[in-house]
Formats: structure tokens, C-alpha cells, sequence
């Protein structure tokens, strides 16, 4: 008999914050409490937005001994892990794709802790993961979803939710690693002359226009400077997507208070000391993490300081290990960004598209270390040779 028992919670303010902390004890910053509740206190994810929260708890007694953030869903925005085709494949056959369980984090496609662990409890881990995909089972009849997604997750749960039978899926991003770099130029002198040339340009272009650079962290962020942010934000979004973007500015106002060592506004000021673009950041003790960018109108090469250059020095000045600058952008290979491969995983209900999308995604699998190849070949690194 287990001395497990599971809770299904709609929402994360069921649970203490000590709790929770106390399972996902690690920096990284969007696993926080203190993150995923302000995105439900401001409505974010909820279940009028399409993420419906059935966090998973397991207790032994009184006592939480493991966490997943999980939620209902009945789209696909805010994943960056696409499954549109096998949505309409459904939907042409008269089936229902939606709802589906969702473990991820909300609008962000950083890999990272998706199961909490109590320390007292790392001894279980095998057992608490099936425990936790056992209540995820129960959680799919009951709701009738076509599956589940762990997206983003870290090898080692990739590894052991793969063994349960939760199928793996990689995804490409592009990375940049410190290599013990002293300064931005003892970066660029790993580069080719000629790439180590084109971005000296980029900088140069953005130089002579003037701009000033300002970090901005956690309480040093104030309601003006959000505000500011937040219509650079709905400004960006509206080009791309012709939407006001998924967050509001409740949510990133919240992040003061949230995520006080951990939230980093860059402010992008002109001659006039006016505030003309943001990039928003986040760290943990390792890693930074490129979220969010807008601007007030296009400049040459801003988009690119901004975002790339200004991050590289900030880990290099930090001694942070990583920049994970965000999903796709292929661009970012020219600029020092390597490829690395993403794990998610996948537990399908039995239905007449299994077998096909098990298919489609180890078609994806090999198309994927084709890319791979030919990505590394592009990378402006000098050969070792």
C-alpha cells in the first residue's frame, strides 16, 4: 500500500509557499512560487485564458513531498512547442484534439524543473514520478484529453518519463556559452575575423546613434518603467502576432515583489534620456534567460544589442554559465549562439492518430540531427583544427 496520496489543485494559492519551495528548491526562476502565482493572481492562467491549473501535490501525511505544475487546456498558444497539424488532423476527421494536460511553464520555453522533489524524499524519485504519471492517467479519462505534454523538461525526468512510457520530443534552440570569458572582446577573438567583423558593425551602427544602456533589477523596476515596457510589449506583439501579447501588466508589475533578485529590465535610452526601447531578462545563479523585447519605432541593429550583445556581457560580467536567449531565431548562430537539442514528453491517449504522430515525431527525431550537422557547420567559432 502507498504512503502516497495525491491532490489535483486549481489553483497554486492552495498551497503553501514554503511548501512548494520546498520541493523545487533550485534558482531557476520560472518553477518559482513566487512566478507561476502571479501569473494566476493575474489571470493569466486561468480557465477563461485557456490554462485551466490541475496542479499535481503528492503528500506523505501532512507533508508535500512532490509537485507538478500542470494545466488544462483547450489551445495551443503560449507552448512553443507546436502540435497545430495534429490538431486540425482531428479536427478533419470530426474529432475532438482539445482539451489536452499541459506540464510546462506558462509563455516560457526555458528547460528546467517540471517535478519537485522534498530532499528528504530524493530516494523515492522513481516512485513519486509514477506516482505523479499515474495521477496524470486518471486526470486524462476523467477530462477525455487526447494527451499530455511535459514540454521543457531536464534529462534526467526526460529519462525516467520516457521509461513510463511518455514518448520524447526534442526541439532546437540556440544557446551562448561562456567559456570563461573575461570581457565581450576575448569572446570576439574566438571568433573569424570575418564574423568577429560583422558584429563589431552591428555594435558600431547602434554606438553611433547615441543609446545608453541601463540594467534594471527586481525593486530598482518601478510602475513607470513597467508601464513603459508593457506598451514596447503590446507594441511588438501586435506587429507580429496582430494580438496584444498573452501577459498582462498586472503579471509583470507583480514580478517586483516576485522575483526581486531574479527579474532584469535593460533599458534602452536615447540623448535625451528617454526610454526608447526594453529587453526584459531573467537569472538564476547560472543562467540568463532572454524573455521579452519591444521598441518605439525600428533602429538598425538595436534589436540585436539589445537582446544578444548586452546579455553576453552581462554573463560574462556575472560569471553566469549560459544565455539562453529564447525559442527559434537561427539568426543567433552568426552571433555565438550555439544549437542545442530540447527534450519534451508526450503521453498519447489510444485513438486512430497514435501511431501516426509517433511516427511524425521520430521523423522530426532525424530531421532534427540532420539540422544539427549542418547548424554547428554554420557557427563562427575558429576551427580547433
Amino acid at each position: 500500500m502507498s504512503i502516497f496520496s495525491v491532490e489535483v489543485s486549481t489553483s497554486l494559492t492552495d498551497v503553501e509557499p514554503h511548501q512548494w519551495q520546498q520541493v523545487f528548491a533550485d534558482d531557476y526562476p520560472f518553477i518559482q512560487y513566487s512566478f507561476l502565482a502571479a501569473l494566476e493572481l493575474s489571470s493569466c492562467t486561468v480557465a477563461d485564458t485557456g490554462w485551466q491549473p490541475l496542479h499535481i501535490l503528492v503528500f506523505a501525511e501532512q507533508t508535500l513531498v512532490a509537485a507538478m505544475p500542470c494545466y488544462l487546456k483547450n489551445h495551443s498558444y503560449g507552448e512553443y512547442i507546436f502540435d497545430w497539424s495534429w490538431a486540425n488532423a482531428y479536427q478533419q476527421h470530426g474529432l475532438d484534439y482539445y482539451p489536452k494536460l499541459v506540464t510546462a511553464i506558462p509563455f516560457t520555453p526555458a528547460s528546467g524543473a517540471r517535478v519537485g522533489i522534498h530532499p528528504a524524499f530524493k530516494f523515492q524519485t522513481k516512485q513519486l514520478i509514477k506516482t505523479i504519471v499515474d495521477a496524470i492517467t486518471q486526470l486524462q479519462a476523467r477530462y477525455h484529453t487526447s494527451n499530455w505534454q511535459c514540454l521543457f523538461v531536464d534529462p534526467d525526468l526526460n529519462n525516467e518519463l520516457a521509461q513510463l512510457g511518455a514518448i520524447n520530443r526534442n526541439e532546437i534552440q540556440y544557446h551562448w556559452f561562456n567559456r570563461h570569458y573575461q570581457n565581450f572582446d576575448d569572446f570576439l577573438q574566438q571568433l573569424t575575423s570575418r564574423k568577429r567583423k560583422s558584429i563589431g558593425k552591428e555594435r558600431a551602427r547602434v554606438k553611433a546613434l547615441g543609446f545608453s544602456f541601463d540594467w534594471l533589477q527586481g525593486e530598482d523596476i518601478g510602475e513607470t518603467d513597467w508601464q513603459t515596457f508593457y506598451r514596447f510589449y503590446q507594441k511588438t506583439y501586435l506587429k507580429r502576432s496582430n494580438h496584444d501579447g498573452y501577459l498582462n501588466l498586472n503579471f509583470f508589475k507583480r514580478l517586483t515583489a516576485a522575483l526581486a533578485e531574479q527579474v532584469l529590465l535593460l533599458q534602452v535610452k536615447d540623448n535625451n534620456h528617454r526610454v526608447v526601447a526594453n529587453s526584459l531578462f531573467f537569472r538564476s545563479g547560472s543562467h540568463l534567460y532572454g524573455r521579452y523585447w519591444g521598441a518605439e519605432q525600428q533602429y538598425d541593429y538595436l534589436h540585436f544589442e539589445s537582446c544578444y550583445y548586452q546579455g553576453i556581457e552581462y554573463c560574462i560580467a556575472h560569471k553566469l554559465q549560459c544565455f539562453d536567449a529564447g525559442a527559434q531565431g537561427e539568426h543567433k548562430l552568426k552571433r555565438g549562439f550555439e544549437p542545442v537539442t530540447t527534450h519534451s514528453n508526450y503521453l498519447l491517449a489510444e485513438g486512430p492518430f497514435k501511431a501516426a504522430i509517433i511516427d511524425f515525431i521520430e521523423q522530426e527525431k532525424n530531421q532534427q540531427q540532420d539540422y544539427l550537422v549542418e547548424a554547428k557547420a554554420q557557427l563562427p567559432y575558429k576551427s580547433k583544427d
